[in-house]
């Protein structure tokens, strides 16, 4: 991207002064600068390889799911952000408001899905400013499909969904740091998602009713934050429909553990503090 401009993205050779130079003459819209390698994608894999002898692991830990069904689409994420197993914070906000009628989860590096969502969602606008009309969900996936593709092999982490309401109705794809971009009818992304998936296998339906599907949501994420280390702190639904995004609940997983311990219905009357 911008080769031409700024050769030395691509070279490695990352020098201070050129990145301001080339952002002073406004030849740079949306760049990162390259890792200082000759050959980035390669040298990075050294890095990873358990042969070189260095020891560099990324552990990644949270829990996204979202389901289309025949009021929209219900997104529920989780809020622990974690470091190996050390827990930096319980209240990050996984969901990514992209416009008024689409958002994106995160899943992966913190840092990596909030730069890149929020890139998305300037392109997105720029797109409506442009054509006079909202950008669907699938191209804006593929947008962003598009600039992880570009990056790839670079050490990005990302597995995110981007979940919107648009002409065609409902829809929601899966987009991660390689540039794949797969539709579907229901994901769960992260470390918790295995677990989340056990719960929406045998609820899920597409004739659900909002609260039924807000439930379900809920439900999978909880059973996911119980029994991953990963995953905990507080449970955010969102719905998305015709009319909008509407965030729905807020919840500590804490409370409805114990909430559904008292109605018999919790996973087990032994937990540990989420």
């Amino acid at each position: 991207m911008y080769a031409k401009e700024a050769p030395w993205l691509l070279s490695g050779n990352c020098l201070l002064e050129d990145y301001e130079k080339s952002v002073s003459e406004n030849k740079l819209e949306t760049t990162l600068l390259a890792p200082p390698f000759p050959n980035p994608c390669e040298k990075l894999k050294e890095l990873t390889d358990s042969k070189s002898g260095i020891k560099m692991h990324f552990n990644h830990g949270t829990t996204t799911l979202g389901f289309k069904y025949q009021g929209g689409i219900l997104v529920a994420v989780d809020s622990r952000a974690t470091g190996g197993s050390y827990i930096g914070s319980r209240r990050v906000e996984k969901v990514v408001v992209i416009n008024d009628y689409m958002v994106g989860t995160m899943a992966g590096g913190a840092a990596d899905c909030t730069y890149w969502e929020r890139v998305l969602s300037r392109q997105c606008r720029l797109y409506e400013l442009r054509n006079k009309d909202r950008i669907s969900v699938a191209a804006a996936s593929k947008l962003l499909a598009n600039m992880l593709y570009n990056y790839k092999g670079m050490g990005l982490s990302l597995g995110v969904m981007i979940a919107g309401f648009d002409k065609r109705g409902p829809n929601l794809f899966y987009v991660d740091n390689d540039g794949a971009r797969t539709a579907g009818e229901v994901f769960s992304v992260g470390s918790g998602s295995l677990y989340a998936y056990g719960v929406l296998d045998s609820g899920y339906r597409y004739d659900l009713s909002d609260k039924e599907a807000i439930e379900l949501g809920r439900r999978a994420i909880y059973h996911a934050t119980h029994r991953d280390a990963a995953s905990g702190g507080f449970i955010r639904v969102v719905h998305i429909n015709k009319d909008g995004v509407k965030l729905i609940s807020v919840d500590d997983s804490n409370d409805i553990h114990w909430k559904l311990v008292e109605e018999g219905q919790g996973v087990n009357q032994e937990t540990l503090s989420l």
